[in-house]
């Protein structure tokens, strides 16, 4: 157990010329994906999804070829409060899932800013719309994951958007609830086998 650990414990690769070429699965276990936005201009309302999956189809040598692809279950919405997630994920004034079961992101294209960062740009598709959005991404390493044999990337991403653009205007102008969406991501990839 403790070599184990320790293995989880060793330093990442940050230089991402050494990792291998292919495609990466979205880890669930270590992938978060939340959002926040203001709330009445008194705080950042913040809350998540739970079911997020999606691969990653990884060319090291030419990071720009990359593609991503990402799907999220608008029912796996949690702010903490049961009643409002459900509020949240079937009404037709939020995520309306009966109608839109999936939220996705496709990268269309990758921006290599220095050895660790990047944009992507890509189409999220929410609500039955489809926007152009980008990440500002961080690769923050790559390594061996417990319990898996072969490559894990990580990374962080942060992005911004209009919910308005997508249909979800309740409560922007009368009471003050934000429509610039925040997104806060983390993100590790496995290798597939």
């Amino acid at each position: 157990m403790t070599l184990a650990l320790m293995a989880c414990a060793t330093p990442p690769v940050t230089n991402i010329t050494e990792m291998h070429a292919g495609n990466y699965v979205l880890d669930p276990t270590h992938a978060r994906v939340n959002w926040s936005l203001s709330h009445a201009g008194l705080s950042q309302y913040t809350a998540r999804f739970d079911d997020v999956s999606g691969s990653l189809d990884f060319d090291p040598q030419n990071p720009e070829a990359s593609r991503l692809d990402i799907r999220i279950d608008p029912k796996s919405v949690s702010t903490g409060l049961p009643d409002f997630d459900e509020i949240l994920a079937n009404s037709g004034n939020y995520f309306d899932s009966d109608r839109h079961p999936e939220i996705r992101f496709v990268s269309t294209e990758i921006k290599k800013t220095t050895d660790t960062t990047g944009q992507v740009t890509g189409d999220l598709t929410l609500r039955g719309v489809t926007k152009p959005v980008t990440l500002d991404v961080t690769f923050n390493g790559a390594g061996k994951s417990f319990g898996h044999p072969g490559d894990t990337l990580g990374f962080s991403a942060r992005g911004k958007f209009l919910r308005s653009d997508f249909g979800m205007d309740y409560l922007i102008k009368l009471a003050g609830i934000g429509d610039e969406i925040t997104l806060q991501i983390e993100a590790e990839f496995n290798e597939a086998r």
